[in-house]
């Protein structure tokens, strides 16, 4: 499959883009199967509601599951799918790289335990020699407000923003008046099984808590281009994947 030019050019406006119904239903199931699995166990590496909040707490709320390119063969599968590969070189305008230092997890939002995720740009942590950075996010499941459905500032990844509009942990700060107006602009669509969203690095995002009574479960790893290399001896130098 590829991109028609009026998804590129949705894409290149937006910093963000649908794709419905992209990924067949028999492997978003088999990932979930494997997903509940690991999360069940509280299987290491994770990340935690507590460790994201900051907070001091016995009890470990799973807010996602790290490195998971090699915990299972079939989240290999999919993040080295052969047919979302002339998507990603589309949108890169590159031959896409598959980066294993950043994303490469599985995102839970529990039922009533989730924290909301603060509005930020991923590429706050990384660090590579451009921008050109993609990420891909699959829904392997229903996806709307109510449980932490992602939702996005149009063209935010176009703008270049002061250090003083973030909070310390590169947060973009909801207390801010100019924040506050950008913010008016955010924009949502819910998602099915099976849906996939792609989204700049500097795309601002954010997800409220699951107010649900069932678990939010979802799959994302990040794309560079070939040509963008990540900086030496910083967080980003890490195993990679040729897409080619």
């Amino acid at each position: 499959m590829e991109l028609t030019q009026s998804q590129i050019n949705e894409f290149n406006e937006n910093g963000f883009l649908i794709i419905k119904d992209f990924a067949k239903e028999e492997l978003c199931n088999n990932i979930l199967e494997k997903a509940k699995s690991h999360l069940e166990r509280k299987q290491a590496p994770i990340e935690s509601e507590q460790e994201y909040m900051q907070v001091s707490d016995e009890n470990i709320t799973v807010r996602r599951l790290r490195q998971v390119y090699d915990r299972e063969e079939v989240f290999k599968e999919w993040m080295t799918s052969d047919d979302i590969r002339p998507i990603l070189k589309q949108v890169l305008n590159d031959t896409p790289v598959l980066t294993l230092a950043h994303h490469n997890s599985i995102m839970t939002k529990l039922a009533h335990e989730s924290t909301r995720t603060f509005w930020h740009q991923d590429r706050r942590y990384w660090n590579f020699e451009n921008d050109n950075l993609v990420s891909v996010w699959l829904s392997l499941g229903d996806e709307y407000l109510e449980n932490g459905l992602l939702e996005f500032i149009p063209k935010s990844h176009k703008l270049d923003f002061s250090k003083d509009r973030f909070d310390d942990d590169s947060n973009f700060l909801d207390s801010n008046k100019e924040n506050q107006e950008l913010i008016k602009s955010r924009t949502s669509s819910n998602l099915k099984k099976g849906d996939v969203v792609l989204f700049h690095c500097k795309t601002l995002h954010h997800a409220s808590k699951n107010a649900s009574n069932e678990a939010k479960i979802s799959f994302v790893y990040t794309v560079r281009a070939k040509s963008n290399a990540p900086i030496k001896n910083t967080r980003s130098d890490y195993k990679e994947v040729i897409l080619d």
